[in-house]
């Protein structure tokens, strides 16, 4: 099976219905799945509950896939749907939890974006939990799993200038909140400076 590319075991899957088919897919990609879900969680038993229930759905829509997306663009779609209404309809507080890697990310290729690399992790993420989940999840498509404009349009099923527009308004929006937030903690850790009793005074 190691030489059959992703789509043509969706195609002998839905001709043939051999588990082996779909167990290949399931292989290649359960890892990742979960990987994904985890970082929306960050926990591991509910992480395992939705990438399973994620295959669950995915034996259920494979005959509806189309090739005019690749495979993994198709399931990432899938993965990122299902763990953004997860987070939705769970939470009062949306919060999306990124990746460790968050700051590993490489956006030197987009001059509009190069401050992300330097916004400090910790209150980077602050500001992304102010975010929807679905802002937060075009940013993570974007920087974190490195999709493709295209692609993520594909996905979102709306053309590319929307998906770049879309981006725009949400990296304007976490700097917003981002630069709220480092004002914030900069007068809280003022004040305590400020409330010291200096011995020499």
């Amino acid at each position: 099976m190691k030489g059959i590319a992703d789509e043509e075991l969706v195609s002998l899957y839905i001709e043939t219905q051999r588990n082996a088919y779909f167990e290949a897919l399931y292989e290649r990609y359960c890892d990742k799945v979960y990987r994904k879900c985890l970082s929306f969680t960050k926990d591991p038993m509910r992480a395992e509950d939705m990438a399973h229930d994620i295959f669950l759905r995915l034996v259920i829509k494979l005959g509806s896939y189309q090739r005019q997306a690749k495979f993994s663009t198709w399931l990432y779609s899938i993965t990122y749907n299902y763990c953004v209404d997860q987070v939705r309809s769970s939470q009062h507080r949306h919060e999306v939890y990124m990746d460790e890697g968050w700051e590993l990310v490489d956006v030197s290729d987009d001059e509009d974006t190069t401050e992300l690399a330097e916004m400090q992790v910790q209150q980077l993420q602050r500001a992304m939990n102010q975010l929807t989940p679905e802002e937060q999840s075009i940013l993570m498509m974007k920087y974190q799993d490195d999709f493709s404009i295209r692609d993520i349009a594909d996905m979102h099923q709306t053309t590319e200038s929307a998906i770049k527009m879309r981006l725009k308004r949400t990296r304007d929006k976490l700097r917003k909140y981002y630069l709220e937030g480092a004002v914030f903690w900069l007068l809280l850790a003022l004040k305590a400076v400020l409330s010291v009793k200096w011995p020499f005074r």
